[in-house]
């Protein structure tokens, strides 16, 4: 059974911060690329960020330096730290994880439900 859990969207001003996490079911969770994306209104689903099984990082360019992706692999976790929100990072934010064994890449394959993120100016 495919399930990802995304927790910890809420309202927040610009300039805050905020921690998502995403309980994903997949075995063994630690080989296993991961990553963040998000969908604003009107928008095409974007890629935030992705953390590979060496724990290597890749980010958009909007979000350098301001987000940080980790994964807790005993907890099978990923977690997504933003600070420095601006109102354009208002999202839903999605994790994604690619096919169970599919250790070699990140082609990512399944989706949460998201957590939406709101940022007022």
């Amino acid at each position: 059974q495919v399930q990802l859990v995304e927790s910890g969207g809420g309202s927040v001003q610009a300039g805050e911060s905020l921690t998502l996490s995403c309980t994903v079911s997949i075995y063994p969770f630690s080989r296993h690329c991961m990553g963040w994306f998000r969908q604003a209104p009107t928008r095409e689903r974007e890629e935030v960020a992705r953390i590979g099984n060496d724990c290597s990082t890749t980010y958009t360019d909007p979000v350098k330096g301001r987000f940080t992706i980790t994964r807790d692999d005993l907890k099978r976790t990923l977690y997504l730290q933003m600070n420095s929100l601006k109102p354009e990072n208002t999202a839903m934010y999605y994790c994604a994880r690619p096919r169970q064994y599919d250790y070699s890449t990140c082609d990512f394959a399944f989706w949460g439900q998201g957590t939406q993120v709101t940022v007022s100016s």
